[in-house]
């Protein structure tokens, strides 16, 4: 009878046992930026900003603003910047494609082409 009792209670430990511990939580991933919202960079370190419809362009020593002017979101891919040089003292529009979630490829209405990879 003793020889029963050790062993129901030996089944139900182990029984307890594995039901008693939470299952592991799984961490969320970060949510995947979307569109060009945030702050950018080009190969130079010069630091574009796209927030809420206003784009700026600073100096990365000096935090100088460079640009400004607006954006319009053309496509989930597609963006038109249109901007003042404040070094240049001159208005350009930029068309810039957004082809993955880090890299915005750029060409400005005089043709020149860049290149902005997104900053973490």
């Amino acid at each position: 009878m003793k020889l029963k009792m050790g062993f129901a209670l030996i089944a139900a430990a182990s029984l307890s046992a594995c039901v008693s511990s939470p299952p592991p939580r799984q961490m969320a991933a970060a949510p995947q930026p979307q569109g060009v919202e945030g702050s950018w960079v080009d190969p130079n370190g010069i630091v574009s900003t796209f927030q809420a419809g206003t784009f700026n362009t600073r100096a990365s020593d000096s935090n100088a603003l460079l640009a400004s002017g607006t954006y319009t979101t053309l496509s989930p891919t597609m963006v038109e910047i249109n901007m003042t040089s404040l070094v240049r003292k001159t208005q350009s529009r930029v068309n810039c494609a957004l082809v993955t979630t880090s890299q915005l490829n750029c060409t400005q209405d005089s043709g020149a082409q860049f290149s902005l990879s997104r900053r973490s």
